[in-house]
């Protein structure tokens, strides 16, 4: 079959390779759209502490079973399946807690062992979860990056009739926002770019003067810097998005933050239960996403896809083995 390999950082290359084999406790599926985010944008070019190369990238995927392996018993040939696309131990101290993300033992599709830039892909069966009744793949493949907000959201401690602004109405900020507005947030977006501002639609505007909880969605000092300044008495700033290491060391006011009793949080990826959790949202339609696709392409498309994700000039990108007529 033909795939996205990642041989080195800095390139890749859409070449043949074997067809996957499903492990006794593994499944094969038909990939059926995988998800384009900055993430594979910064695997291909820069690298990433997680990655081990060579490697098929793509961790946000929706497939239909095909084969089952001899331990996988849950599911059947023609099931239809979002990939959460990490497995940890389940027994350390972070599992326990339900903060399997933070496993030392995670490992990640996409990263650790191949993800979605394929026609097919192997996932373990513990990491599967049903899509719900006619739900289209095009909506549960939002079901990765809405976990990691409602991770982040929940990190956040965000509250109904909280106020929280976010910088950046990407798709991580947009998603983000009709996550907290479902909560029962106040909820404003500040981001420059018009194209964008009109996904956050009545949510776009100036940062609350006193937010309870900022969150960057951006990769940008100048975000985190205008975040910190909007953050109220006890508030919470929410690192969401990560930073190049020299950026990441600049330092925050911590008098402020000593003095306004206000916290600052990292959030990095999701648990399988937040899976669980944005399938149930999109099935309810509490977060609508169909609108927040911008382009279907296929694979052979990819640098394209990444081009117009470098410019900002899209929002979500949708991939598939081939390219889907409009």
């Amino acid at each position: 079959m033909k795939a996205v390999v990642v041989d080195r950082i800095g390139a890749f290359a859409v070449r043949e390779v074997p067809r996957p084999a499903p492990g006794p406790d593994e499944v094969l599926l038909r990939v059926d759209v995988t998800g384009l985010c900055r993430t594979d944008l910064k695997i291909i070019e820069k690298g990433h502490r997680d990655l081990v190369l060579p490697r098929i990238p793509g961790e946000e995927a929706v497939g239909t079973v095909l084969e089952t392996g001899s331990l996988a018993t849950g599911f059947r040939p023609g099931d239809r399946v979002y990939v959460y696309p990490g497995t940890s131990c389940g027994a350390c101290p972070m599992c326990a807690k339900g903060a399997g993300n933070l496993c030392r033992d995670m490992r990640i599709m996409g990263f650790h062992r191949d993800g979605g830039f394929a026609p097919l892909v192997c996932a373990p069966e513990k990491s599967l979860l049903r899509v719900p009744g006619q739900m289209p793949a095009d909506t549960a493949v939002f079901a990765e990056p809405l976990s990691c907000c409602l991770n982040a959201l929940e990190l956040a401690r965000l509250g109904a009739g909280e106020r929280i602004s976010i910088w950046g109405g990407g798709p991580a900020g947009a998603l983000m926002a009709r996550a907290a507005r479902s909560l029962g947030a106040r909820v404003r977006v500040v981001e420059p770019d018009p194209r964008r501002r009109a996904f956050s639609g009545s949510l776009a505007g100036d940062a609350w003067e006193e937010s309870d909880v900022c969150a960057v969605a951006v990769g940008s000092t100048e975000a985190y810097a205008e975040a910190a300044e909007h953050l109220g008495p006890r508030g919470r700033l929410l690192v969401f998005s990560g930073l190049a290491p020299s950026d990441g060391l600049r330092a925050l006011d911590l008098n402020r933050i000593h003095y306004l009793e206000q916290s600052v949080i990292g959030a990095y990826g999701c648990s399988f239960r937040h899976g669980e959790q944005a399938l149930a949202m999109l099935e309810s339609g509490a977060v609508a996403v169909e609108d927040l696709v911008t382009h279907r392409m296929g694979l052979g498309e990819l640098q394209e896809a990444l081009d117009l994700l470098k410019r900002r000039i899209s929002m979500k990108i949708l991939l598939y083995p081939e390219k889907r007529e409009e």
